[in-house]
């Protein structure tokens, strides 16, 4: 056969179809995006980088979707180079079944995957862009988070004042494709990164032989 055929045969065969497969998983995620409407069924959380909040989410009963992406700045239609510069933070959205799991559950996982007593980032991941906050989009999501956040406080779990903030929900701007799904797409080096943060090991730390629920 000749070389050039062969190469052919192989990316039709072999390579094309794994690049559609990711391109199919990125669209589906655009289209829950698109396609659904909040307040219902959403919530919107930043946790320092965006490749570390979707993994604990996406892997819980009732999550359909979870959307890496920025919000908070002033500028429209932010990429990967400029979204700081405008403003913005790194943000999950979350895209949920209410009737599989709720807001206050969602809370719950949240609070469990950053250090919320840093205002200047998450762990080594320095400055505004990677800072915490819950966003709500109705006064229910607002007061259970408030709720949330006072008796995380009152539990003692952490040394210091709790100090992520919980803002009303801004625009919410999708990061590119090769962000979303970051931990399946690049495993290893999310595993990498993921240990070398420091995000692991601090909570591992806080939470070892503690959990955390929120009191309705």
């Amino acid at each position: 056969m000749n070389k050039y055929v062969h190469w052919s045969v192989l990316f039709i065969g072999l390579i094309l179809p794994l690049i559609l497969i990711a391109e199919t998983g990125a669209q589906t995620k655009q289209e829950l995006h698109n396609q659904l409407q909040p307040p219902a069924g959403t919530a919107l959380f930043a946790g320092g980088c965006f490749w570390c909040m979707e993994k604990p989410f996406e892997s819980q009963v009732g999550v359909h979707s979870v959307i890496s992406g920025y919000a908070g700045g002033n500028t429209k239609n932010p990429t990967y180079k400029n979204y700081a510069r405008g403003g913005h933070i790194e943000v999950v959205k979350i895209v949920y079944d209410p009737e599989q799991i709720t807001y206050r559950e969602l809370l719950d996982i949240f609070w469990k995957q950053i250090n919320p007593t840093d205002d200047g980032g998450q762990f080594v991941d320095r400055g505004h862009e990677y800072s915490s906050a819950i966003f709500y989009y109705d006064e229910e999501q607002r007061a259970l988070a408030e709720r949330s956040k006072t008796q995380l406080s009152a539990a003692g779990i952490f040394d210091k004042p709790i100090v992520t903030p919980i803002l009303p929900a801004p625009d919410f701007w999708p990061a590119e494709d090769y962000h979303q799904d970051y931990y399946k797409k690049n495993s290893f080096r999310y595993k990498i990164y993921r240990g070398g943060s420091g995000r692991d090991s601090f909570l591992k730390s806080v939470w070892k032989n503690k959990d955390f629920k929120t009191v309705n």
